[in-house]
């Protein structure tokens, strides 16, 4: 049975149990609204106390979001063997099957201290499939062969998200007094990843001795598009290290800065850490296997080819900078290299 996808509505919803702002999405669709210019501020003021944030009122068509979600689960309920035949290969492609334990989400630089910092955790308890744009000759994507639909219902979402990229990136420039049209350049050529998640059913003694389902770490490029189902279990960190339950809101969105808006922002948009772990049973389930846990990520990117640096009136003189330039591509690759 298909897990029941969060899909997208009008915001009718409190956000009293996470502190996450939600944040309307239609004034920055509708970009000459009366509203434009605070919600982009809201937006940004998100991005710079939490990096954390749900958007409602998606333009995308929930029944679109349902069959992602559907599509997925039937695609993981294939045999291990059946999906080892569209394997992910390298970092600069980034596109296919992997396996669970094969990522090692962590903060690390090194493939080594990789290994050290997640020893107690144990292997990554999930499964995904990467997709990139499909007009990328060199690194084509690996579509089953055998389900037409599931082609056409991913590439459909992934160009509709790339839109919700350029339409997020747009309102962050209004608020950071660039021109509305800054970022457009940077992501005109879509270079994104959206994962299918799948979090399969363990035991209920999986997850002792600190093993979680997918280990800290930050995300890498611009920001993050989230669709979570109801099961739960991302959590952010806080301030004081603590964590906060980022639980599912019906009809929401969940965004996150990665690390090259930090970048680009010289430290002023947070990149939060974040995990997922498993929510605690149910007192009526006990002694239950943990039920799978269905998510789709949309990680959007600046465009490989463009040189990520702070920004204009982020900074008061070049030792005011706290990162190097670096090419956008150059920094995916860094960092997918020492988690695989």
């Amino acid at each position: 049975m298909a897990p029941s996808a969060c899909a997208p509505e009008p915001q009718s919803q409190s956000n009293k149990d996470t502190g996450l702002p939600l944040i309307s999405l239609a004034p920055l669709i509708d970009f000459d609204s009366a509203s434009t210019a605070s919600t982009a501020h809201a937006l940004l003021h998100a991005l710079e106390a939490s990096g954390f944030l749900y958007l409602t009122d998606s333009p995308i068509p929930p029944s679109l979001l349902s069959r992602v979600f559907e599509l997925s689960a039937k695609f993981f309920d294939r045999s291990y063997e059946e999906k080892r035949t569209l394997a992910w290969t390298t970092p600069k492609a980034n596109r296919g099957y992997t396996s669970i334990g094969q990522e090692k989400a962590s903060l690390r630089l090194s493939k080594a201290e990789v290994e050290q910092d997640r020893g107690g955790e144990g292997d990554d308890q999930k499964e995904s499939f990467e997709i990139g744009r499909d007009d990328e000759e060199a690194y084509p994507n690996q579509w089953p062969e055998d389900d037409v639909e599931f082609k056409q219902v991913m590439t459909d979402f992934f160009d509709r998200c790339k839109q919700l990229h350029a339409i997020v990136m747009k309102g962050i420039a209004l608020a950071m007094k660039l021109e509305p049209d800054f970022f457009a350049d940077y992501v005109k050529q879509g270079d994104n990843t959206l994962r299918l998640l799948h979090y399969p059913a363990v035991s209920a003694q999986a997850f002792t001795s600190g093993r979680v389902r997918a280990g800290l770490h930050s995300d890498y490029g611009s920001i993050t598009l989230l669709f979570q189902d109801s099961r739960g279990g991302l959590q952010v960190e806080r301030p004081d290290g603590g964590f906060l339950d980022v639980t599912p809101i019906e009809g929401t969105i969940i965004m996150n800065a990665g690390d090259l808006l930090s970048r680009w922002s010289n430290g002023l948009i947070q990149s939060t850490r974040h995990r997922v772990v498993e929510p605690p049973l149910k007192l009526s389930s006990d002694g239950q296997p943990y039920p799978p846990r269905y998510s789709v990520a949309y990680f959007c990117n600046p465009d490989f080819d463009k040189t990520i640096e702070a920004l204009p009136g982020t900074w008061d003189s070049q030792d005011g900078k706290k990162w190097e330039p670096i090419r956008s591509g150059d920094y995916l690759e860094q960092r997918l290299s020492t988690t695989y």
